[in-house]
């Protein structure tokens, strides 16, 4: 939002802590519901105030007829509203704090006539124009409000209704394929999820299993971060899963994916008309995102990358020392490598996150890395972005927070460290994907290296 609005008992979401706008029921930005937010203590009136009586002679009838009530608006009956009818604003028909209607909310009542009662039908809910029908009830397959759960919601994500953002079906993202799981979340701080993932198996000409995983992070200082990395990752696991059958070697195939990937990317910033509408506050450059994976195949194992993702190996044998597979395209590590500083002052340092590679049509130079292990052990691949290394740096840190059963549990694994993140902080996007790599007793030696 572009102006702050003024303070009230809710000023910003607990979600995401975007502010609100007054009488919002849901954030527009995260889609958090906000009547689930206990309200304030309620101020209940007790005393009736009376009009003063003149000349001290007034029946209890004329006294009656000059009190001034509080009394609750109408369509506050009750939990679920006049004629015990359930409310549009929650599961059990309770409307939210702030609303009309909802527990605690008073107006002043005009003086009522001495006349004699009768039974009043009761009040239209005040939230219902009384010239207007109800919302129809959208067609079967349509996807439906969770603000007003009247309005269905168009491609951007939007109600046609009531206009609330919903949330976002990349927010919280799993998916497990045989041996292979991954996991994405969009963490406690971003209001979206800018990382994407793509898992898949396939086979090599001799039918042996090839399984690969691909993990991108959308560079959030870039327009369109989130479009960047789903392209990126899509298009990394469509040429993988071309070349790997055709008998192409896993580390050509891994290094064709990642200008494949590349491609992708570059193509979003040749788009026409697309600025991005709901992004004002970014700066229009290159959509841009960072890309490392994996693959197993033929007892080898192959990593790719470009940025500040990485991939750790843990070896089942907690005995033996885990490993990080790749190296930082990121100002830190330049600075390690020059012999400038040491690892743990340049990670210290506030520049230390800043990329020097990244996939986008204003990349430098694109310069994939890639390499290939055999390992002589079983072990743990894991695949993930700095969300969930910034929380566990080194390999040991990492080991340490992988479930001692995630070689056999690989998605549950994955959860476990997507939760390690966010129980850190959740500062930034968690996306981590896990490859169970087993080795049989007679398959020791080293193509290029061991984990």
């Amino acid at each position: 939002m572009s102006q702050k609005p003024q303070e009230t008992a809710l000023s910003k979401c607990p979600g995401c802590e975007e502010p609100l706008e007054p009488g919002d029921l849901f954030c527009g930005a995260c889609g958090y519901d906000l009547s689930a937010v206990p309200p304030a203590p309620q101020d209940h009136p007790t005393i009736a105030l009376a009009v003063p009586v003149e000349n001290g002679a007034e029946s209890g009838a004329q006294a009656r007829a000059a009190e001034v009530r509080f009394d609750r608006r109408a369509g506050s009956d009750g939990p679920d509203g006049p004629d015990g009818a359930a409310g549009p604003d929650g599961p059990d028909g309770a409307a939210g704090p702030g609303t009309p209607g909802g527990s605690g909310d008073f107006e002043l009542a005009a003086p009522v006539p001495a006349a004699a009662p009768s039974a009043a039908a009761p009040a239209p809910d005040p939230r219902t124009p009384a010239s207007e029908p109800l919302a129809a009830t959208p067609p079967a397959g349509t996807r439906v409000c969770v603000a007003c759960r009247a309005g269905s919601v168009d491609t951007d994500g939007y109600c046609e209704n009531c206009g609330h953002a919903q949330p976002r079906e990349r927010d919280h993202m799993e998916q497990e394929l045989g041996s292979v799981a991954a996991v994405s979340d969009r963490g406690l701080r971003h209001h979206r999820n800018e990382d994407s993932f793509a898992v898949s198996t396939t086979a090599l000409p001799d039918g042996s299993p090839a399984v690969v995983a691909i993990v991108c992070d959308g560079v959030s200082s870039a327009s369109r971060p989130d479009e960047a990395s789903a392209a990126a990752a899509s298009a990394a696991n469509e040429a993988l899963l071309e070349s790997l059958p055709r008998g192409t070697h896993p580390q050509q195939a891994m290094h064709e994916a990642i200008l494949a990937a590349a491609e992708a990317v570059n193509a979003l910033a040749q788009e026409p008309g697309r600025a991005t509408e709901h992004d004002r506050h970014r700066h229009q450059n290159a959509p841009a995102c960072t890309l490392v994976g994996s693959i197993m195949a033929g007892g080898l194992l192959v990593v790719g990358w470009v940025g500040d993702s990485r991939v750790y190996w843990v070896p089942d044998d907690r005995a033996n020392p885990p490993a990080r597979l790749t190296e930082d395209d990121s100002w830190a590590a330049q600075m390690v490598a020059a012999g400038l500083m040491n690892e743990a002052e340049a990670y210290a340092d506030e520049r230390a996150h800043a990329i020097t590679g990244w996939l986008g049509a204003d990349a430098y130079e694109l310069e994939p890395h890639t390499a290939s292990f055999k390992p002589d052990r079983s072990g743990l691949v894991v695949v993930c972005t700095d969300g969930l290394w910034n929380y566990a740096e080194s390999a040991a840190e990492m080991a340490a927070a992988v479930p001692a059963d995630a070689h056999q549990r690989p998605l549950h694994g994955a959860q476990v460290l997507v939760g390690h993140a966010l129980d850190g902080g959740g500062h930034d996007n968690v996306t981590v994907a896990l490859l169970p790599f087993a080795v049989e007793p007679q398959g020791a030696g080293s193509a290029c290296g061991t984990p």
